[in-house]
This record gives structure tokens, C-alpha cells and sequence, in this order.
């Protein structure tokens, strides 16, 4: 139930630039269209604000304990609406934000990596276009293509914003962007988008080498990122919480304090937006959602499918429409809900091939029937590298297949180049049990399964699990039903792999 909270074609010049950016935009002052109502748009205003790779529980108001950490979301979210159990597609950048955009799964989009979706794939920025909105972006502007797809008004690129990392330039170019779409008398979508607390982390510098290790793209600019913006608060590695997926080991500490530095960065960021929204006399016809593309660029979180990978601080707040203070903790929601929700809420006709649905009816408060599970994705890491997972998960259990895994292939990821896991590496050499987990997480299995109830890190893999083999079968079943229905590409592989496992609900 619903508990109440306690306290272009292409890229040419980036203002001209053609794109339907989507950005649900914070309420702030109802009181100010009050006194100018023949200003006020016919559809509501969008503003999306998001984060990259910060996990759902680095909030304060999901459980962070470092005092003040996100005070400007935690704002948001007593203002508003939040879902404890949200979750993003998949946990990669690009492709995360490409579903946000089409409401369809990456194997039908197109955009199972970093390549962009498919011209026959409609997008949300193409409705609110033609339904007379402006739409800008901030930053992150190649992570959504093709360009010409996204029919962006207004586009401001990372290298305008202090690398993504400069709250002073967000709110400089987010109150340009309201006063043009105010001056204008048109609705408008804007997609603002920090680069905190992707890595490099604030006033960390990356590990020699590391970057080519782990196949990273654009390193030197990514360096540069680290020394772009102000940092406004350190913590001391002694005081941060180490989340309980990961060892805890000095070095682990150490890149989380620089990690929760820029998280807080991200929090100022989201205070600088809100601020030139609230300024520009708009708040109070505005739609304002806050996400995180994916959860932190450590081991067992991003470019998996664990539930930190995908878990998402979703944060909704429109005046007069959405009740404050409420935390939904009985749907699932997902980031094929988005474009739906968008479209419902802007009052738009919805788009045929979309895979989610709007959860516009829970917004207004009410309960939404088939909202007791989520299904995420992975398939390619930014380097090119291919390891196709799917995951189906409820409040009960995590039930991931891992199709790459033969117990040959190794895994690599970004957070892999980090001090963080070159510290478990070397502290693996004494101890066996963190030398096994390592070894599972570079080859892992076909399928795990962990109960959630009681191991939410989900560190015991139950597969083979005599007293959870009705969960199991029950999960599995889940799973080829999700692949059939959207025409995964993985479906075959797994249907032979459930004839081979035994599975009665294979084919034979």
C-alpha cells in the first residue's frame, strides 16, 4: 500500500540544436501562476532531473547516514512522491536513458549498448514535439541518439557545465532554458542530467592505468571531469557506510568517501535546478522527476543485474496532483514506465510498440493491478564487450540468468580498473572466502537466485537450493514468459537451457 512519509538532425549550434529532451520538472511556487494565469501553459511543464551511477540507497532519505548528504532531494522528496522499489532497465548509461525514451526494452529499441536506437523506434521527444513543446538537455548530450531522433531545442553540453559537475552553470543555463520557454508561452521538457557521481569521483584522481585496463573510452576527458567544479564537502573514510556487497577495506573506503563527496555535489546540482525553476515563476505547473540512470560504479552495482544495480532513487513532485510526503512501497516501477507516464500526464495520445505503461494512476493515488515484479536487462559494456543477462525480481527473490557465463568467459567492467578492486584482489590472496567471491563475480553461473528477505546483498546464490526449488521454477517460468512476449533474442538460448537443466516447463 501507499504509506505517507515521515520527515537535429545532428548536434549543430547547441541552442538550435533539434531534440525532444524529457525532464520532469520540480514544482515549486503554485502561488506565482496564481497571480498570471493567462501565462500558464495547457500542458504541464517536464522537467526529468537524473544522476549517473548513484545508488538508490545513497540518499538520506533511503537510508544514507551522513547528515545532510542529499538535503535538496530529501526536500524534493517530502514534496512529493517516492517509490522504494524503482528501477531502471539496465544498468548502463546510454541505454538505461535510450528506454527512458521509448518505453521499449534495449533488444527493441535497438540500443542494446552504446549504439544509437533504431530510426523506426518512435521517441518521446518526437510526441512532445509535435504537441508544441520546447526540449533542452544538459549535458550527457551524446547519450541519446541518433541526434535527429531526439529533436533537442536546446542543447548544452558537459564542457558548458563544469564537466556535468558544476551546480553554479546548471543553474545559469536551467533558468536561460525556463525564461526562453516562459518568454515563449510553451510547455517545455527538459532533461538535466548531472555527471556526479559517475567516476572519477570528486577530488579522486583515476588509478595509472586503470583506465585502459578496464577498456574505458574518453579517459583523458574523464580526468579532467575529476578537477571540473567545486567540491563542497568531504568525509572521511571512517565515517561512510560501505554498502554490504563490498569488503570492507581501507581502499573501499577510501574511493567511497570521494564517491559520497560527489554524490553530494549531485544533491547541489539538483538544488541549483530547482532554484532557477522556482525563480522563473514556473514550479507550480511543473512535473519534476528525479532519477539515477543506474546504481555506483563499483563491484556487483553498475552493468549488472543485482538489485543495486538497478534500484533507482525515483522521485516524483507535481502540485496540485501529486499528494507530498508519500512513499509507494507496493508497485514496481521501471524505466519502460516512463515515456507512458510522460505522455499520460502531458495528456497525449500513447505510442503503439511501447513494452511499459503509465503509472500516472498511482501518482494520483490509487493502486495499479500487475506492478509486483520487474524485469532488467544487460548485454554490452561500453568497451564493446558482450555478457547478455536477464533478471526478474520481486519483494521476495532475484532470479538472474546469465547467458555468457560458462565458466570460461570472464567478466569486465569499468568499476574493475578501480583501486577499490585491485584492494580485493590483494586482500583475497589471504583470504579464501572474498578469493571465491571474486572468482564468481569474473565467471559466475547460469542462474542465480538469492532470497531477499534475508540476504538483501544477495551474497548466497540459492540455485540448487532443495527448499527453493518451487521459487525457482516459479522465477523461471517468469523469465521465458517475459522473453517470449517481447521477442528476446536470448529465448531459444534459454529454452535450451532450461531442456537441458530439466525444467518441466522447457519444450521437449
Amino acid at each position: 500500500m501507499i504509506r505517507a512519509m515521515i520527515p537535429l538532425s545532428s548536434e549543430t549550434p547547441r541552442r538550435a540544436a533539434a531534440g525532444c529532451l524529457v525532464l520532469l520538472l520540480l514544482p515549486a511556487a503554485a502561488s506565482t501562476f496564481a497571480a498570471e494565469p493567462d501565462s500558464r501553459p495547457s500542458r504541464p511543464n517536464i522537467l526529468l532531473i537524473t544522476a549517473d551511477d548513484m545508488s538508490y540507497d545513497s540518499l538520506g532519505v533511503t537510508g544514507c547516514p551522513l547528515p545532510g548528504i542529499t538535503a535538496n532531494l530529501d526536500r524534493l522528496a517530502s514534496q512529493g512522491m517516492r517509490f522504494a522499489n524503482a528501477h531502471v532497465t539496465v544498468a548502463v548509461c546510454q541505454p538505461s536513458r535510450s528506454v527512458l525514451m521509448t518505453g521499449r526494452y534495449p533488444h527493441r529499441n535497438g540500443s542494446v549498448g552504446f549504439e544509437p536506437i533504431r530510426q523506426d523506434v518512435p521517441t518521446l521527444q518526437e510526441s512532445l514535439r509535435r504537441a508544441g513543446y520546447i526540449n533542452g538537455i544538459l549535458a550527457k548530450t551524446t547519450h541519446l541518439a541518433p541526434a535527429a531522433k531526439f529533436c533537442w531545442d536546446v542543447v548544452v553540453p558537459a564542457e558548458e557545465l563544469g564537466q556535468g559537475r558544476d551546480p553554479a552553470a546548471y543553474y545559469r543555463h536551467a533558468r536561460e532554458f525556463f525564461d526562453r520557454a516562459r518568454a515563449e508561452s510553451r510547455p517545455f521538457f527538459l532533461m538535466a542530467n548531472s555527471q556526479d557521481p559517475h567516476r572519477p569521483f570528486a577530488g579522486s584522481e583515476p588509478r595509472p592505468g586503470a583506465t585502459r585496463r578496464a577498456g574505458r573510452r574518453g579517459a583523458s576527458r574523464r580526468t579532467e571531469a575529476a578537477r571540473s567544479g567545486p567540491v563542497g564537502r568531504t568525509y572521511r573514510p571512517e565515517d561512510v557506510p560501505v554498502p554490504g556487497f563490498l569488503p570492507d577495506l581501507p581502499e573501499i573506503r577510501e574511493e567511497l568517501a570521494h564517491y559520497y563527496a560527489s554524490v553530494h555535489r549531485c544533491d547541489e546540482t539538483v538544488g541549483q535546478v530547482l532554484r532557477a525553476l522556482d525563480e522563473s515563476g514556473l514550479a507550480g505547473d511543473t512535473l519534476v522527476m528525479f532519477l539515477s540512470d543506474n546504481g555506483m560504479s563499483f563491484p556487483f552495482a553498475k552493468t549488472n543485474c543485482y538489485p543495486f544495480s538497478t534500484g533507482t532513487p525515483w522521485i516524483v513532485r507535481w502540485p496540485g496532483r501529486v499528494k507530498p510526503g508519500v512513499v509507494d512501497v507496493e508497485h514496481f516501477v521501471s524505466g519502460i514506465d516512463f515515456m507512458p507516464t510522460i505522455l499520460d500526464a502531458a495528456g497525449l495520445p500513447n505510442v503503439d510498440g511501447m513494452d511499459g505503461r503509465s503509472f500516472l494512476p498511482i501518482l494520483q493515488g490509487n493502486r495499479q493491478s500487475g506492478r509486483d515484479r520487474v524485469f532488467t536487462a544487460f548485454g554490452r559494456t561500453s568497451a564493446g564487450r558482450d555478457y547478455p543477462m536477464r533478471c526478474v525480481q520481486d519483494r521476495a527473490f532475484a532470479y538472474i540468468f546469465n547467458a555468457w557465463s560458462d565458466g570460461t568467459n570472464a567478466f569486465q567492467n569499468e568499476s574493475m580498473g578501480s583501486s577499490s578492486f585491485a584492494a580485493m584482489r590483494r586482500a583475497a590472496e589471504k583470504d579464501p572466502a572474498l578469493a571465491a567471491r571474486i572468482d564468481f563475480y569474473l565467471h559466475r553461473t547460469p542462474e542465480e537466485l538469492y532470497d531477499l528477505r534475508t540476504d538483501p546483498d544477495a551474497r548466497r546464490n540459492r540455485i540448487g537450493d532443495p527448499t527453493c526449488r518451487d521459487e525457482l521454477a516459479l522465477r523461471r517460468g517468469e523469465m521465458l514468459r517475459m522473453m517470449e512476449s517481447t521477442g528476446d533474442p536470448l529465448t531459444q538460448t534459454y529454452r535450451a537451457y532450461l531442456k537441458r537443466s530439466g525444467f518441466p516447463g522447457a519444450p521437449r
